[in-house]
């Protein structure tokens, strides 16, 4: 029976595995988990004069290195001057060279969230009026390629050693403590902690290349390393390393000495064994919660513990399951799981998962903060995925708990050397030939009591329902790991809301631009005109109109002339003759409009003697 589950086994971790790596190959760019939630000057912004300097507001406190927040002029130079500097709150400054000449800047941030995952984007303004620019804002990435791939697998590999571990090693211990001296137990939680060992340090190595600048090489710099080293992320992953060395004595007491003691020592050692290993895992756990989402936002005092206890509920259900599936699978014929142990697994998971519900439930309202999150923003989209897959495992491991109730324990009958003996003895052979009989009679023991047990159909049962609860923990799991490297709903919602509120603010004080290409025709007649208008409301205001060719680079023309109408209440065309200022740029003050409405504003631009046109678009006023 067990040779033809077995193929099926290897076909299903296959195919869990194929799954998980699509999920993570999907979660490389969602990292961004602070978002930029204002500006100073306003992206695609034309003012008058330089700055004096550039701020950037987020949605929550970000750490800068020297180099996080640049400013490059239209030829790629950059033109800011000494280290950002934390303005207020969340707003971030820094200074700009003075006497900064015309044209279309770039501003360039790279920083890290305070929940650890960096945040990369960029955004132009112009001085003046806008030009052609040598810097690409699409080529600002942060978190993703080879590096970005690489951390999210090696997160993935974390929990997952994290959860086999705990979870292997609770189940010894509070379910099956027979299951200490069964050698696959004992290569699974070793390769548990072998497993989150070898990703914790792969994580501390590709930390400084993740967060600044994504290339392979700088893996291995062991600058980048050092700053790594002084940072909250650093400082949790070395603590991990640190507890790990101790998880590993108490997987050598567990499984080297534990099983030889006698019963009243073994008691004792139960009890200082369930302490240590509570207060070596918790602290794993945390070393996730004191630097990741837990830590930051609203009630981090009490999310960080509840993130805790959300952990150890994962590894004790999930972990012990598979060492349920392995025990099932691989325990000797002499020392085969009994329904006690599987009886006492199914409480724990039982109170696991109401541990899981209860802290899912905090967590989803911590992050999200809305129902309509649930739907509107990836990581609430992500959560409902989670949710179902949860309610599928619940409904599996209910089938698993059915078959455990109506599992009959089994105890292998064990071959006696006695009888063994007798019967080499009266088969007639020396002492060397009873022993090699006895031997093969126990094999054949052994194989019958194997078959008799495979052959209950109460077991294979519950062999099929554990396997299935396996293959969704897997791809649950894979989840989890995409959503730890997705923006928070409410961050999200907060960053749409704030840029929401910046557009009403500008529409209330009338920050009004409208770009219209045009073509006259004639030799040079192509580019766009641009008309900023302000405060864009009834009475008097400021007009300006830029004029620029296709690249960008201004120029002068002949003649611009502006000409409103309200069609609605047949008002108009009142037309306006603007001053040329400078190149390409024209002014007029004190531009009267009598009433609010949906006006039409019309440009009319000439380029030559003879080539001009006209072009208009539609903007409400007051």
């Amino acid at each position: 029976m067990t040779q033809t589950i077995a193929p099926r086994l290897r076909t299903l971790v296959l195919l869990l595995l194929a799954a998980t790596g699509l999920l993570l190959t999907g979660a490389g760019q969602a990292s961004a988990h602070a978002a930029l939630s204002g500006s100073d000057p306003q992206q695609g912004a034309v003012v008058d004069k330089a700055p004096a300097q550039v701020s950037l507001t987020f949605t929550e406190q970000v750490s800068m290195s020297d180099d996080a927040l640049r400013v490059l002029d239209p030829k790629g130079k950059r033109v800011d001057s000494g280290a950002p500097s934390n303005v207020s709150g969340t707003t971030y400054a820094v200074k700009l060279h003075s006497g900064l000449p015309d044209g279309t800047y770039t501003i360039s941030y790279q920083v890290v969230s305070a929940d650890s995952h960096p945040v990369a984007g960029a955004y132009t303004f112009s001085i003046g009026a806008p030009s052609s620019t040598s810097v690409s804002v699409s080529e600002e990435t942060v978190g993703g390629g080879v590096v970005g791939w690489l951390y999210g697998f090696g997160r993935y590999m974390s929990y997952a050693g994290f959860i086999v571990l705990v979870g292997g090693a609770a189940f010894v211990l509070a379910c099956w403590q027979r299951g200490s001296g069964v050698r696959a137990l004992q290569r699974l939680v070793v390769s548990g902690w072998l497993t989150l060992t070898a990703a914790t340090l792969g994580l501390l190595l590709l930390r400084g290349s993740y967060t600044s600048s994504g290339k392979v090489g700088d893996i291995f710099d062991l600058e980048l390393l050092g700053q790594v080293l002084q940072t909250k992320t650093g400082a949790a992953l070395v603590s991990r390393l640190l507890l790990l060395a101790a998880a590993a004595l108490f997987i050598s007491v567990l499984f080297g000495a534990y099983d030889k003691r006698e019963d009243e020592e073994k008691r004792d050692l139960t009890f200082g064994l369930a302490v240590g290993g509570v207060v070596v895992a918790a602290g794993l756990a945390a070393s996730w919660a004191m630097s990741e989402h837990a830590s930051v936002g609203i009630q981090a005092g009490i999310a960080m513990p509840v993130d805790v206890v959300h952990l150890l509920a994962v590894a004790a259900w999930l972990g012990g399951l598979t060492a349920l599936l392995l025990a099932l699978y691989r325990a000797p014929t002499d020392n085969a799981l009994d329904s006690v142990a599987v009886r006492r697994f199914s409480t724990v998971a039982f109170g696991s998962v109401v541990a899981l519900v209860a802290t899912g439930i905090y967590q989803s309202w911590r992050q999200l903060g809305s129902w309509s999150a649930f739907t509107d923003t990836t990581y609430g989209q992500l959560l409902l995925v989670k949710i179902g897959l949860v309610a599928l495992l619940v409904g599996v491991a209910y089938i698993s708990r059915r078959w455990t109730a109506r599992l009959a324990e089994t105890v292998p009958a064990r071959a006696k050397v006695v009888e063994k003996e007798h019967a080499g003895a009266r088969a007639g052979g020396s002492s060397k030939r009873a022993a090699q009989l006895a031997r093969q009679q126990a094999a054949m023991d052994a194989a019958r009591q194997k078959r008799s047990r495979d052959s209950d159909p109460n077991r294979f049962g519950l062999r099929r329902s554990v396997l299935a609860e396996a293959g969704v923990a897997v791809v649950l799991l894979a989840v989890t790991t995409v959503l730890t490297q997705t923006e928070p709903g409410r961050t999200e919602e907060d960053a749409k809301a704030a840029t929401s509120a910046a557009a009403s603010s500008d529409s209330a004080s009338g920050a009004l631009t409208l770009d219209m290409p045009f073509d006259t025709g004639g030799e040079d007649g192509k580019g766009i005109v641009t008309v900023d208008f302000d405060p864009a409301t009834v009475g008097a205001n400021e007009m300006h109109v830029y004029v620029a060719r296709p690249n960008g680079r201004a120029f002068d023309i002949p003649e611009v002339k502006v000409a409103f109408t309200l069609e609605s209440k047949d008002i108009g065309p009142l037309p306006v003759t603007p001053d040329h200022i400078t190149t390409g740029h024209w002014s007029a003050s004190g531009v009267q409009v009598p009433m609010a409405g949906e006006w039409n504003i019309a440009v009319t631009v000439r380029t030559s003697d003879i080539d001009q046109v006209t072009v208009d678009k539609n903007a409400q006023i007051g």
